[in-house]
């Protein structure tokens, strides 16, 4: 049985939102074939790479994917099992001492299913917390954090993650729930002392330029996996991962 879709641009534009020749260039750095010998597969690389991409926008089954795809629902989920580490975001250079950089960082709670790396939280789901760095000026996504329950405060996950070491020595912007961490947040409005005229200023300033993270994380869960993500263990990690390659992909045009 043939399938529907194709690394062609009408598929690939459709559920990447990537040009052809940035599709290609995803496959060639990250797709990787990977060691030879063993049954070689029956979709080429640019397929596969467009089937684990399907996936995460659509979120649509193996079951559901596999006659899109010509192939069967055991293929899909050895295709996915097999790609999608290799599509994860490159790795942030270090920032430049001599050049002044904003970054700015929150967390964004993903509903996930599996009860291991998830936890009942405020949004009334079984979720998982993932802090993300994005560039103020390029709102590309800089580095994203390995997911912790969701039932944790976004200061504490931010104390335990990867991205402060990332984000060392650069400036770094955060809302008031990182109060404490080090990073630039809001003035603090306390009882009976109300903000000075510059403070109130300062603050709407900082909520302009914070809006930006919150844009990003519209795009990023424009793939549907992170709004119901069914795999377990790392599938939701590597899954976050992939969807900001591709957002950074797309956004640098």
């Amino acid at each position: 049985m043939g399938g529907v879709l194709r690394a062609e641009p009408v598929w690939v534009e459709t559920f990447t939102g990537l040009r052809m020749d940035r599709f290609a260039g995803l496959v060639k750095e990250r797709g990787g074939n990977g060691p030879g010998g063993g049954r070689p597969w029956c979709l080429p690389l640019p397929d596969r790479v467009l089937l684990v991409a399907v996936y995460y926008r659509t979120n649509l089954t193996m079951r559901q994917l596999a006659p899109l795809f010509g192939v069967s629902p055991a293929t899909v989920c050895r295709v996915i099992q097999r790609l999608r580490p290799l599509l994860a975001l490159e790795r942030a250079p270090r920032p430049v001492a001599d050049t002044e950089r904003l970054w700015i960082v929150d967390g964004t709670l993903i509903p996930v299913r599996d009860r291991k790396v998830g936890a009942s939280s405020r949004n009334y789901r079984f979720s998982a917390n993932v802090q993300v760095i994005i560039g103020a000026d390029t709102r590309l996504v800089i580095a994203a954090a390995r997911p912790a329950p969701g039932n944790k405060a976004d200061a504490h996950v931010w104390r335990e993650s990867g991205p402060p070491a990332t984000a060392a020595g650069t400036t770094v912007i955060a809302d008031g729930a990182y109060l404490g961490t080090g990073l630039i947040v809001p003035h603090r409005k306390r009882a009976g002392r109300p903000l000075l005229r510059g403070q109130e200023k300062d603050n709407a300033e900082h909520r302009r330029v914070r809006a930006r993270v919150e844009h990003t994380f519209a795009r990023m869960k424009n793939w549907k996996i992170l709004g119901d993500c069914r795999q377990k263990g790392d599938g939701l990690h590597h899954a976050v991962q992939a969807v900001a390659a591709m957002h950074n992909l797309a956004m640098a045009r």
